[in-house]
């Protein structure tokens, strides 16, 4: 009996042990449990999630938030650097996702096969005096190389892309599908919900109000002016004066800069931003679960404009993007904004579009 003891106690140990180094054989015989079939106990069914660039500033706190989403069942944790590190911390989390961490490129392949939602936010952050085209060589560079990992190992993942400059990154990210002929545009998603938050923060100072019974959309792009926020189709109804308006349009388009300055060359904006990318995530999962009327704005292709690419209201369902809304009636100072907003974003994305094809 006590040899029986020790035995299951052996497996136990080398179960968790290859929950924790699941690339790393534990011990032999009969105890070396491959990964497929490390589960935790008590588990709970849900769906698969990668985080690209998870030992990042804002892959960390994102990494710690999706850990206790309900929805998730298994977190896979990628990174170039540092991935063993959180990945232990967070596994210690008493939430039922599975957390496994995969370091460095030979390991990006086991890091997405069998994703259900990839989320992206990999890449170097915005210092004071820096704009999003700064980060464009480096950023640019690597959403296109885990593009293609996505592409060969969960072509049908619906894809989160964070990774700045958004407005150039998610066009990249299209290249690279199409390329591999695995492109799919309703599963393609650049996340924006960071100038949504943001909107319904700042209005609801304004106003007085509590920011979640405030939702503003935010349309266009996810760079200065390219942020157009549509104070006039906020609820609950609103009007404002003209200084209000363009008080609040200004401060929601540079609330990225606002955070940069006040870091002081300590980074960008990390904290809200995992917090934004959680709560759009969490839309995405809500949606594939087939939860009926989950509406979000986000990056997307898209035939609302001229553009190939445009932020506006789209709603999520089993297949990613089921609709996208039309911009409906728009003021003057709004739609002179989209005009200024377009004709930025067309650069933008004809940038991302010529990196990608060379």
């Amino acid at each position: 009996m006590q040899q029986q003891g020790g035995g299951d106690a052996s497996q136990r140990i080398a179960r968790i042990s290859a929950h924790l180094n699941p690339h790393k054989p534990q011990m032999e015989g009969r105890c070396n449990l491959e990964t497929a079939n490390c589960r935790a106990k008590g588990g709970a069914p849900g769906f698969k999630v990668a985080i690209l660039g998870a030992a990042g500033g804002i892959g960390q706190p994102l990494s710690l938030l999706m850990k206790m989403n309900p929805l998730v069942s298994v977190l896979h944790l990628y990174d170039v650097a540092n991935t063993p590190g959180v990945t232990s911390d967070i596994s210690h989390m008493d939430t039922s996702a599975v957390v496994r961490g995969f370091l460095g490129p030979q390991q990006l392949e086991n890091a997405l096969t069998g994703m259900d939602l990839v989320i992206i936010p990999a890449g170097v952050p915005r210092k004071p005096g820096m704009t999003r085209d700064d980060l464009f060589n480096i950023n640019a560079g690597i959403v296109k190389t885990l593009c293609e990992g996505i592409s060969k190992s969960c072509p049908k993942a619906i894809v989160n892309i964070i990774s700045n400059p958004v407005n150039s990154t998610v066009p990249i990210a299209a290249e690279v599908f199409k390329k591999s002929g695995t492109y799919d545009p309703r599963r393609l998603l650049g996340v924006t919900m960071l100038d949504v938050v943001r909107a319904n923060t700042f209005v609801a100072e304004v106003l007085g109000l509590d920011p979640r019974e405030v939702d503003v959309p935010v349309v266009g792009g996810h760079a200065g002016v390219t942020i157009l926020p549509l104070l006039s189709q906020m609820k609950p109804p609103c009007s404002f004066t003209s200084e209000e308006t363009s008080y609040l349009t200004s401060r929601i388009q540079n609330g990225g800069t606002e955070v940069v300055e006040a870091k002081a060359g300590a980074g960008s904006a990390t904290l809200s931003m995992a917090y934004a990318a959680v709560k759009f995530a969490d839309a995405c999962l809500r949606g594939l679960r087939g939860d009926a009327d989950v509406i979000k704005c986000a990056f997307v292709p898209s035939v609302v404009t001229e553009l190939p690419f445009f932020a506006s209201k789209v709603r999520l369902g089993r297949n990613g993007i089921e609709e996208i809304y039309p911009l409906g009636l728009l003021n003057e100072f709004e739609r002179v904004g989209l005009e200024m907003a377009k004709k930025e974003l067309a650069g933008s994305i004809e940038k991302g579009i010529s990196f990608a094809m060379k």
